[in-house]
């Protein structure tokens, strides 16, 4: 099985889309940073659900799943999936 594992960004990432999201809605931001961790560990097992990033380097490694309205960019690897951002329509989309 594909191992996952989050860059540095991601981490921060999450961390910050939570307090993005509590601003508005404490509840909800606790809900939807458990259903995104949930969401990629279905990467696992199928690691090809994202859509390609056509302006990426390498489309066939670089993919963006989108779940309630956050983006989560990952690249495949042999042995493992990285999570490379994360991040809310609603911000900036990091580079």
């Amino acid at each position: 099985m594909i191992q996952i594992i989050y860059t540095q960004e991601a981490i921060e990432d999450l961390q910050r889309l939570r307090n993005f999201i509590a601003k508005n809605n404490p509840v909800s931001a606790q809900r939807i940073a458990k259903e995104l961790i949930s969401r990629i560990q279905m990467l696992q097992s199928m690691p090809m659900m994202g859509r390609a990033v056509p302006s990426a380097p390498n489309p066939d490694i670089i993919r963006d799943m989108i779940f309630e309205n956050c983006t989560i960019r990952y690249a495949i690897h042999a042995q493992t999936l990285a999570i490379l951002r994360i991040w809310h329509h609603d911000e900036t989309q990091p580079l």
